[in-house]
């Protein structure tokens, strides 16, 4: 500690952003506290199959960065963990975080994996956006940092009938630790850095296109997990409905974003690109295919982005359609599609093996309460307030508290990272002049 602060930092929220911030801190020499509330590390970027606009591997990119701050000696990493409760001011943060039990005693346990292998409960897995299954038992992914695994009471069934204890019977170690409670520590810093994320639509609010009824209703998420090797079609497109390869795909942009009359007037800024992003690994992988894309505008603001939907459009023979969906319905196991072409004014009807939209990002579900703990403040939509939104975006409404990436508001990759970066710069700056003087 020094006179004015304590040159240590908390980072809330563990996925590309705060990876990012708590690495540039860690890697500038000061301690880091970094806490997330899933399992693991990675956030949603460890969903995605590839990144536009190279199409580069999303894992081959992520899976360095997340085992980095798993082994950092500077980073001191809570998992399946929040914080409750924030005292203090700039420079004297007193932080109570919560641990919720995993079950496991992760101290004993190797990630074998063989807990997992011999549970014999199956349930949708929320990773997988409910088109794959799990284990009550269970790591997120493969590429899970930390590789341990926790058990879901809700799923169990030794939880909730009392029998079975298979994985605690199985485990070679002796992890299994059914009476395992919460914990609660305390950790004292300077600075914090919120990262919580984004949230994404929920499809069973848009009734009116068949999300969550209609089977081969998707959403860009769960279109991901389909194109991931990890994912539970091993990267081969497959109707959920009944295993058929689709041969016609519609995608469908803005799906709640520029949408006043539901709350939702701004843009999500993502959805343009990775829908270009969906329907091209799709040509790639369905040569025969086809796959159309009903937008209201192409907004490619980003480096080499024009170029990517150009590519999209003239190398891959995506047919782009500018219009709204009027309709979904399911008939003889096709889903019909009724639109309108805005710019030839004529009706559109597509029988599709398979529709896809890109719901709108929104606010982490727990923003507001995250706010609350912390003390600052969220816009009308639930995203974070800056001080400034011109001069000042990583700072937040109270003084030592910055925000870093789509907490903030909606964001690619590139952006996050680099807003993440100059939190972590706003906290170093902090930092080295506490030091600095206490040298002086």
């Amino acid at each position: 500690m020094t006179a004015d602060g304590i040159p240590r930092a908390l980072v809330i929220g563990a996925g590309i952003a705060g990876m990012q911030a708590a690495l540039d801190i860690a890697n500038a020499g000061y301690e880091v506290v970094l806490v997330e509330r899933k399992p693991s590390i990675g956030g949603h970027m460890l969903q995605l199959s590839e990144t536009f606009p190279t199409l580069d591997c999303a894992q081959c990119i992520l899976t360095p960065r997340t085992v980095e701050v798993g082994q950092h000696p500077r980073i001191r990493l809570y998992t399946y963990a929040e914080v409750t409760e924030v005292e203090g001011e700039l420079g004297h943060f007193r932080a109570r975080i919560r641990r919720r039990p995993a079950y496991v005693d992760w101290t004993r346990c190797t990630g074998c994996g063989l807990c997992q292998e011999k549970c014999p409960a199956r349930v949708p897995s929320d990773f997988e956006e409910g088109i794959g299954r799990r284990k009550a038992i269970y790591t997120l992914s493969p590429q899970a940092v930390p590789n341990k695994p926790v058990i879901d009471p809700a799923s169990c069934i030794f939880f909730q009938r009392g029998k079975c204890r298979a994985c605690e019977k199985l485990c070679p170690t002796g992890a299994i630790a059914f009476d395992q409670q919460e914990t609660t520590v305390v950790e004292e810093v300077g600075a914090i850095v919120v990262a919580t994320g984004f949230g994404l639509y929920p499809p069973a609010e848009i009734g009116e296109y068949g999300a969550g009824e209609i089977p081969d209703v998707l959403t860009g998420i769960q279109f991901e997990r389909l194109l991931s090797a990890s994912g539970p079609t091993a990267g081969q497109i497959r109707r959920p409905s009944d295993g058929k390869e689709p041969k016609e795909v519609v995608f469908v942009q803005c799906v709640r974003s520029r949408d006043p009359e539901h709350g939702l007037p701004y843009c999500s800024r993502i959805c343009c690109m990775y829908t270009a992003k969906h329907a091209m690994l799709y040509k790639h992988r369905v040569h025969d295919g086809q796959a159309y894309i009903f937008y209201i505008d192409i907004r490619s603001a980003g480096k080499n982005y024009e170029e990517f939907v150009q590519r999209a459009m003239e190398e891959d023979r995506v047919l782009y359609i500018r219009g709204r969906i009027s309709r979904l319905f399911p008939q003889d196991g096709k889903v019909i599609v009724w639109g309108v072409d805005t710019l030839t004014g004529k009706p559109i009807e597509i029988a599709a093996d398979m529709v896809v939209l890109a719901t709108a990002v929104v606010a982490d579900p727990s923003a507001r309460e995250v706010a609350g703990v912390l003390g600052i403040e969220v816009d009308e939509h639930g995203f974070f307030r800056e001080a400034d939104e011109a001069m000042r975006p990583m700072e937040s409404t109270r003084p030592g508290i910055f925000l870093a990436g789509a907490a903030q508001s909606p964001k690619d990759i590139p952006d996050t990272v680099a807003q993440a970066s100059g939190a972590a710069a706003r906290v170093l700056a902090l930092f080295q002049r506490w030091t600095h003087k206490e040298q002086a």
